[in-house]
């Protein structure tokens, strides 16, 4: 991991994983050597100040808040963690995510993640999840908007729960969801804390409003409202309230909110601040409102009669009875009672339209039949402040549900389940928070009622050990209630939350018909019995919840707080070891430390894994328990890391458990290659057939052809450039290499250069080496790039008229000529990538004679570059004869078949398996004769003419020698080239001189018997007759008299060897055989 490659926010990728940096504590608190508070808080210590944010206890995560952005949670780790063991990579939130995705996958059950305390996990969680749907993704800043605040612990503390069910089809793909809310803390709209702020939207519109809205909704400075003044806190250090309204109003737009409702919810947004401006004052015992002005912009912001909101105010209608009649009673409040409803109408309007929101939302994502789905609780965990509400004894209580959870599943169950199961087990005591979920809930404990109001929750009457003292009622008239997390006050009066119908009908006569939406209430019914209480409701939500959550299979993460100040490398001993006890992280490392980390019904098992073994494979028939043996021993796996129950399989370690998910995998991906071998094949023969007919018809009627180019296949890569990285690094990372060979190059005195031609869909390179002149490489010859064509910048390309391989690019700079055996490949696709970036196609021109543009050698008009001919005159034979002149080169070549010739195949031939040349292929270049028959006047490739062919030339073109056809032939060969070799005899060393003569010296090996003679090579071998120097990487290069052992002959003249333990192609008649 030594690579140093850019991740996320200009940090190095692997700069935390490295197995190379500081290991920092330990990943998985499992493998502690001491089991207590103080080691678990000095791990987690250790690796928060080494910003390692994340630390696992077996599959649970405990995550601590670090205060800062962090800087691996980008595309590349969720890549790097899709579909990886959790033991590969250091914890992380991406790798729960994968692990949750495949286990849904895996056994087709729903899951579920229940994060507590810290929202900003949820945030990268789904980041991970979703990867897919703008709608679930840009749902977060909507709900954050309406839904968070900053307290005093957080700056973006979410102020609302939330399980999140990311749907899923059945091939794994995101297709929908739903969001659950519940436990909106209301009562911040209207009051909060010192130093905390209301809802972020309330902030947002004021900061990021436009001119036309600040005065169509009356929107003035912050401390101008009496909702937002009373805090003192208006501005917050990493929020940006103003760029963060213009994410609001785009995720309403994403979400499919009109812009006409997205105008609506503004206003009432602006109507809730106005209202808590109206004040009121004493009036003979009764309530007035201060001033009447006040009353004028709530009115008309929510399309109610002014006069009639000052009287609901002021004022509401209790029905009773008397003696069988039903009669209504208008009674005036009084100013405390009058404050009490205007923020009961404030809270109900923001709470209905969130609540719109949540329904906006989960509209957008409606799925018509679930399939399997994720679910994400956020929940914000335990509060206590120096002022306690209801809400924060609600908090707690569903905390402690949610607490239960974690007990009955990680501690409890599994404890169980071993020992139903008959697995050898010791058990580990832990506290059960159940006695603390039954003494609020449970009805036999004793419910405490006021005189006025029963209060739905219950109180202790006695003590339960550690609970003891949690709970205490002060006494009915006070009307509030200590509890173990600070002193409640306004009990009762929170916990009735009762939205008066006075308020229900005034919101009904609203204008607006958004507004009288948001109250569907239906007065005219027969009511029966109390009202629910916020408590019943808290209660239902809680159960509903647990409910849900136990049908899924659950993952955790445990969030802890390190400080109080969010400042980040702040470390608060004590505080991080409360939470650490009453998260019951010891207990469950204890739990996890003796017990399995895989559990699976045996049919389940079989199921799964049934692909590893013949015997199992599609299904295994016989005892269910010798089928999960079988498969284990086909995996080789120690008896010391499963063991089997009555019914189910368990396994120790994570990497145990990988073994077979690893050993399943190569297993598909064997049987899917070959399926995927099959198919590619289909397709490239009919594409092959395709871009033969295609590329035919470019130069049908205007271009002789060669004999064996009409049905040749087309390869596209003749230079393997996926194992040529000195190339590619030329090339963009992700271009598509559609056509790669080598070609000549010709100068402006026609001189022949080697270069690489390289065609992307963008753009043309042509690559040369050079020489390095100086540094540590100074010597070394290195891939240079000599010329890069944008494919939109090529103004024609010019063929002549006759069967030859030049051809012209013409660019608005210089011309390049060069000498291209597979020219109508390249051509084709040329065509193809030109008139896919230009529209249009692309110029060809044919002619006996070729113009080519020189380019400039220096600055000034008498350093023009010049022109330069290239004419081309009938001769004899397919080899073309060059004559370069001083400003002409004469190209002489033999007449070739038709114009009009095209393709008379109907299908491929059977074509090389790689589209790269390796050393397992013929070259479809001739085989080069013995030196002493070359061609003199023409060192071209003749690949093009004599592709896959082992035919004799032409009677008219002697210059190239004819491969023998049979095995006399070889024999014979050398014994009649044998005169051609050169006379080394003046290289012999002389039999006896100063270096040669014999002295007494003793015998090698100390008189021990000469060593038995190593056994003859069962592969058959020949000699080298003359020297050769390959002329592609996959070739061998070999010296007159080198033992070359042959692997394969071939017909084309191309026999595969090895030598010096190299492998490669080379030439069978530069050989013969011993």
């Amino acid at each position: 991991c030594g690579e140093k490659e850019q991740g996320s926010r200009g940090h190095y990728r692997y700069h935390w994983q490295s197995h190379n940096v500081k290991q920092s504590g330990v990943d998985d608190m499992v493998l502690l050597s001491k089991i207590n508070e103080d080691a678990i808080v000095e791990n987690l210590k250790k690796r928060y100040m080494d910003d390692f944010i994340f630390t696992y206890i077996g599959p649970v995560l405990i995550s601590v808040n670090p205060f800062k952005q962090m800087p691996y949670f980008g595309e590349k780790e969720i890549e790097m963690y899709q579909g990886a063991a959790q033991y590969e990579n250091p914890p992380h939130i991406y790798a729960l995510a994968d692990n949750m995705y495949r286990n849904m996958m895996i056994d087709r059950e729903n899951q579920c993640v229940i994060i507590s305390k810290v929202t900003f996990n949820f945030k990268f969680l789904k980041k991970y999840l979703y990867h897919v749907k703008d709608i679930i993704l840009q749902s977060n800043p909507l709900l954050e908007a309406f839904g968070n605040a900053k307290t005093v612990r957080n700056n973006n503390s979410s102020r609302f729960g939330k399980y999140v069910e990311i749907q899923f089809s059945s091939g794994g793909e995101p297709d929908g969801g739903k969001i659950s809310n519940f436990l909106l803390e209301k009562s911040r709209v209207v009051m909060r804390n010192p130093g905390e702020r209301s809802f972020h939207i309330f902030y947002q519109l004021i900061e990021g409003a436009n001119g036309d809205q600040k005065s169509s909704l009356g929107i003035t400075k912050l401390d101008y409202y009496s909702y937002l003044n009373q805090s003192g806190s208006y501005k917050v250090d990493d929020i940006n309230d103003k760029h963060d309204f213009q994410e609001t109003l785009h995720a309403m737009d994403v979400i499919g909110i009109s812009g006409m409702d997205r105008t609506l919810v503004l206003q009432i947004v602006a109507g809730i601040l106005h209202l808590g401006n109206i004040g009121f004052k004493e009036a003979g015992n009764y309530a007035a409102v201060e001033n009447d002005e006040f009353l004028a912009f709530p009115a008309f912001l929510l399309g109610i009669d002014q006069h009639r909101l000052k009287e609901k105010l002021t004022s509401r209608k209790i029905d009773g009875k008397w003696g069988g009649k039903s009669e209504s009673i208008d009674v005036t409040l009084n100013v405390e009672q009058a404050c009490f409803t205007r923020d009961a109408l404030s809270k109900a309007l923001h709470a209905r339209v969130f609540d719109y929101l949540v329904e906006s939302i989960n509209k957008a994502m409606v799925k018509d039949h679930q399939e399997l789905n994720i679910g994400v609780l956020d929940i914000y965990g335990f509060e206590i402040f120096q002022k306690n509400g209801f809400e924060q004894f609600c908090i707690n209580f569903v905390n402690e549900k949610l607490q239960q959870i974690f007990i009955e599943l990680t501690l409890k169950a599994e404890q169980e389940e071993y020992v139903q199961e008959g697995i050898r087990w010791t058990p580990i005591e832990y506290f059960n928070n159940k006695i603390v979920c039954d003494l609020i809930e449970s009805k036999e404990r004793g419910e405490i009622k006021s005189n006025t109001y029963p209060l739905s929750v219950s109180c202790p009457v006695e003590s339960h050990g550690r609970v003891d003292g949690l709970y205490t009622l002060r006494s009915s008239h006070d009307r509030s209630c200590d509890h173990f997390r600070g002193k409640l006050k306004g009990f009762c009066e929170r916990n009735r939350d009762v939205l008066f119908t006075d308020l229900i009908e005034l919101m009904q006569s609203s204008e607006i018909p958004f507004i009288r939406a948001l109250f569907p209430e239906n007065l005219n019914a027969e009511k029966k019995g109390r009202p629910t209480t916020a408590g019943s409701k808290i209660k239902k939500q809680a159960n509903d919840l647990v409910s849900t959550l136990m049908k899924c299979t659950p993952h955790y993460i445990r969030c802890i707080k390190p400080n109080e100040t969010k400042k980040p490398k702040d470390w608060e001993e004590s505080r991080v070891k409360h939470q650490v006890e009453y998260l019951g992280l010891k207990e469950n490392i204890r739990v996890r430390r003796a017990g399995y980390a895989y559990r699976r019904v045996f049919r389940k098992f079989l199921n799964r894994y049934a692909i590893l073994t013949k015997e199992s494979w599609p299904t295994w028939r016989g005892d269910e328990r010798q089928g999960v043996l079988h498969l284990l021993r086909s995996v080789n796996m120690d008896q010391d890391q499963y063991q089997l129950g009555h019914t189910k399989i368990f396994i120790k370690a994570p990497e145990s458990l990988f073994l077979l998910e690893e050993t399943r995998e190569r297993k598909f991906d064997g049987y899917a290659r070959a399926i995927q071998t099959a198919w590619r094949k289909y397709c490239a023969r009919k594409k092959y057939v395709q871009m033969r007919e295609e590329a035919s018809d470019l130069l049908l009627n205007r271009k002789e052809r060669r004999r064996h180019s009409l049905d040749r296949n087309f390869v596209g890569d003749y230079l393997g450039m996926d194992d040529r990285p000195e190339l590619r690094q030329f090339v963009g990372k992700r271009e598509k290499i559609d056509f790669a060979d080598k070609v000549n190059k010709f100068d402006r005195r026609f001189k022949s250069i080697k270069r690489d031609l390289i065609l992307t869909p963008k753009s043309v390179y042509l690559i040369g080496r050079e020489k390095v002149k100086q540094g540590p490489e100074k010597g070394m010859v290195k891939e240079v790039l000599k010329r890069k064509i944008d494919v939109e910048k090529i103004m024609a390309v010019s063929l002549s008229t006759m069967q030859d391989d030049f051809m012209i690019l013409h660019e608005e700079e210089y011309d390049s000529l060069l000498e291209c055996v597979f020219k109508t490949e390249v051509i084709s696709l040329l065509a193809r990538r030109y008139e896919e970036r230009t529209q249009k196609k692309l110029p060809l021109k044919f002619s006996t004679t070729l113009e080519m543009k020189l380019k400039k050698e220096g600055w000034g008009p008498w350093n023009a570059g010049g022109a330069r001919q290239v004419q081309f005159i009938q001769g004899q034979g397919d080899v073309a004869v060059l004559r370069p002149s001083n400003k002409m080169l004469q190209v002489s070549i033999g007449p070739g078949l038709p114009k009009n010739s095209r393709p008379t195949k109907k299908g491929i031939t059977q074509s090389r398996p790689s589209m790269s040349r390796t050393h397992h292929h013929t070259p479809t270049r001739v085989a080069p004769g013995p030196p002493g028959l070359k061609n003199a006047n023409h060192t071209v490739n003749q690949r093009n003419s004599q592709h896959h062919s082992n035919q004799r030339p032409t009677p008219g073109n002697t210059a190239r020698p004819f491969l023998p056809t049979n095995v006399s032939q070889l024999k014979d060969r050398g014994s009649r080239q044998a005169p051609q070799q050169t006379n080394l005899d003046f290289l012999k060393v002389p039999d006896q001189g100063a270096a040669g003569q014999s002295t007494n010296r003793p015998t090698p090996g100390g008189g021990r018997p000469k060593p038995a003679p190593k056994p003859k090579p069962q592969v058959p071998q020949c000699k080298a007759l003359y020297a050769y120097d390959a002329q592609d990487t996959d070739e061998l290069s070999f010296n007159a008299d080198d033992i070359i052992d042959i692997i394969k002959e071939d017909a084309s003249g191309w026999w595969t060897g090895r030598l010096r333990g190299k492998q490669g192609l080379f030439p069978n008649n530069y050989v013969t055989k011993i």
